[in-house]
């Protein structure tokens, strides 16, 4: 692994000395586990105590002042600048170049410079791969499947024929692009199933993580906006349209034709009915189930989903109800003694 001193480090994410500029650090462990010769990261007040015992010979902090004495790498952006040196001290690992033998590749798929097919492969016909893309191992890629310059595809991620993913995206293990989306029509007691012709778009810089599935469209696209994180066991259902730089963590799941505005957040384990829009920037908090139209900005939690303050509110009321209900069961005894004694 490679070592840097400490300015060196500074001057590679922009930041500033406070101490030993000099002191050479070889690695980046946790608060807890790093040692003289490591760099450590502090961002959250809960583990101050914990970071002023760190045993590091450096911290990278947003802010010098609880830590006297201490040699620090300071900047304002203090996680962003983790993600950059971690980054520099264990650099990608890409695999070479080349096709696995025993992949299948369809003779009219178009492979750009570069790209890197694992064991087991399969690339459907007329599917075209860009340039440095990695398909790990067990990847399908079916029939006229687009995958853009430098995606990678983790292993065992299947896109279903004519899905489109973009460039620079990241799959992960057992990710589902363009399965069919969930469309019955119950007539008589029986569902019949009702066709799911389109397509699903990924955009560039589309993060997914494990086991993530992304339906395709009854007719037309579902689309997840350019720069979109989706956490593992994310669920995006047929003709749903998620914006630009949506975060949607663990277990999140948005039924058909629904459509996120740009930056929305939703929290691990909420949900969204279909055929409604969350406005631009909205948060969903944990466990929220998103039933109507929210405005640009909201933050909504509870089920059905209410203005967060509202859901505070609603939520403190709950947890006195039971001193509420003692309350009023003394006045009803205090009137029952009263009404007996006006009776004699």
């Amino acid at each position: 692994m490679p070592s840097f001193t400490v300015a060196e480090l500074a001057r590679r994410v922009g930041g500033e000395v406070v101490g030993d500029g000099g002191l050479v650090v070889q690695g980046i462990r946790a608060l807890e586990d790093a040692g003289p010769e490591h760099l450590s990261f502090y961002h959250n007040r809960r583990y101050l105590e914990v970071a002023r015992a760190s045993a590091a010979g450096a911290l990278l902090v947003a802010d010098a002042a609880p830590f006297p004495g201490r040699t620090l790498l300071v900047r304002r952006e203090p996680y962003l600048a983790l993600a950059e040196l971690l980054e520099l001290f264990h650099p990608p690992v890409r695999p070479p170049a080349g096709i696995h033998p025993s992949a299948v590749v369809a003779t009219s798929a178009r492979l750009g410079e570069g790209v890197s097919v694992g064991p087991h492969v399969t690339i459907g016909d007329n599917a075209v791969i860009g340039e440095r893309a990695v398909l790990g191992a067990g990847c399908v890629v079916g029939d006229g499947v687009e995958v853009g310059a430098d995606t990678v595809l983790h292993p065992n991620v299947v896109i279903e024929p004519g899905c489109r993913v973009g460039a620079r995206c990241i799959l992960h293990a057992g990710v589902v692009i363009g399965a069919d989306g969930y469309g019955f029509a119950t007539a008589g007691g029986a569902h019949r199933k009702v066709p799911q012709v389109g397509i699903a778009v990924i955009e560039d810089d589309v993060e997914m993580g494990a086991n993530c599935t992304v339906d395709r469209a009854t007719l037309g696209e579902t689309r997840v906006g350019r720069g979109s994180k989706l956490d593992n066991l994310v669920h995006v259902g047929h003709n749903v349209q998620v914006g630009e730089h949506c975060l949607l963590v663990a277990q999140v799941g948005i039924s058909g034709s629904t459509h996120l505005g740009h930056h929305v957040v939703m929290a691990g384990q909420s949900g969204a009915v279909g055929h409604i829009r969350i406005g631009d920037g909205t948060v969903v908090t944990a466990k929220t189930g998103v039933t109507e139209d929210t405005p640009a900005g909201a933050m909504v939690s509870g089920f059905p989903s209410r203005p967060h303050k509202q859901w505070l509110k609603a939520q403190a009321n709950l947890y006195a109800l039971e001193e509420l209900r003692q309350a009023v069961k003394r006045l009803e005894a205090s009137l029952s003694v009263k009404r007996g004694a006006e009776h004699d």
